[in-house]
């Protein structure tokens, strides 16, 4: 089995050096957390709401949230968003746990990940007591020959932008997995945790659009504002969903009204929107500066993944290595990256280094130093 994110040999520690920069994704730039626009809608929200909305909420969230949220996630990402169908919830941890508590009840012992893939899925899943099953990936999405074998009657998928690959789905896989999950009478979970980051290329639709009775759809405000709000939602089948909000009843009866009528608040004024654009700007800057850094400084890297999200693939020549020695020599200087085999990819025997780098918490000129740092620490190979 493979290391799946795990702190690693070359995180900070007792007596390692001092981290100068840290490039591990999954992290946005919290100084763009829009605080003058969150305040205004707090302040607005407070003098409005009346009394009784400030009891126990319905565990699916506010009203006027869902409905918030599914008209802009109609527009943004073409999903069906019947806002009676939405369930607010904490970011999308909660949600993978929900569904597998509800997969669990109905007797499902395993739910299949993306490989590579992210991490968490594992351990988020198996608190609820299911296995997971990893499932190799080529570059067209997953393989539908080994879902077939798997047995499994769910899965968990990043289809627009996938982590940590950067691949977009092609739409015969697309068509092919919701084909699979019909024939075996079962459900996919699409995470769309960066759905709104795209730089170069037209948004590519989320999954759930094709087929929202087999489609659990869950996002958050995570990458867009900031994971302490821990808001999320997910939109869920019509089949599924009465057992997914008792769930969610008996979990916590439900996620914190001001906050849910603030998120409201903020989405309806177009505020939310404004921060999208914002933060589209702030990262599409870091990533060309990324890009320059790296064609600059470790010249024959290739990039991949780049047309959206918050971080690139990177495939450093192998005279820069081998991996163990690049992850050393750059820790030694102060950075901190993540190699991909950690998120379940078994190394090529190509010697080459293949790294997962995060930028969209790092300004510009500190992009350029990581880079410029790592290289003066491997040398030119």
């Amino acid at each position: 089995t493979h290391a799946r994110g795990g702190a690693g040999p070359h995180a900070a520690g007792a007596g390692a050096p001092r981290v100068r920069v840290d490039f591990r994704p999954g992290t946005p730039d919290l100084s763009l957390f829009p605080r003058s626009a969150w305040s205004a809608a707090q302040r607005a929200v407070l003098a409005r709401l009346p009394h009784p909305s400030l009891g126990y909420p319905d565990p699916r969230g506010l009203p006027e949230l869902r409905e918030a949220l599914a008209a802009l996630l109609t527009r943004r990402r073409g999903v069906v968003a019947d806002p009676e169908r939405l369930v607010v919830c904490s970011g999308v941890a909660q949600a993978s746990t929900l569904l597998g508590f509800v997969l669990r009840a109905r007797g499902h012992g395993a739910i299949g990940v993306e490989d590579p893939g992210s991490p968490e899925h594992g351990r988020l899943f198996s608190s609820t007591g299911l296995d997971t099953l990893w499932l190799p990936l080529d570059g067209e999405g997953l393989r539908p020959e080994p879902l077939a074998a798997s047995g499994v009657r769910a899965v968990v998928v990043t289809p627009s932008h996938q982590f940590p690959s950067g691949i977009s789905w092609s739409a015969e896989r697309r068509a092919a997995l919701l084909a699979w999950a019909r024939a075996v009478d079962g459900h996919v979970l699409e995470d769309d945790y960066d759905g709104d980051f795209r730089y170069d290329r037209a948004p590519v639709g989320a999954l759930q659009g094709l087929d929202p009775e087999r489609v659990v759809y869950a996002g958050s405000v995570s990458k867009s504002l900031a994971p302490g709000l821990r808001l999320g939602w997910m939109l869920v089948p019509g089949e599924l969903l009465a057992e997914v909000v008792e769930r969610k009843r008996t979990m916590d009866l439900g996620n914190p009204v001001l906050d849910q009528a603030v998120l409201a608040e903020f989405v309806t004024r177009g505020a939310y929107d404004r921060q999208l654009r914002r933060c589209q700007r702030a990262y599409r800057e870091r990533r060309d500066g990324l890009l320059a850094a790296l064609a600059e400084h470790l010249p024959g890297t290739e990039v991949s993944g780049i047309a959206a999200g918050l971080h690139v693939i990177a495939r450093v020549p192998g005279r820069y290595g081998p991996t163990e020695r690049f992850l050393a020599r750059a820790a030694a200087a102060g950075v901190v990256l993540r190699p991909l085999e950690e998120y379940g990819t078994a190394r090529p025997g190509d010697g080459d280094v293949r790294l997962v780098i995060g930028y969209a918490h790092l300004a510009p000129s500190v992009v350029a130093a990581g880079i410029r740092a790592v290289a003066a620490a491997v040398g030119r190979g």
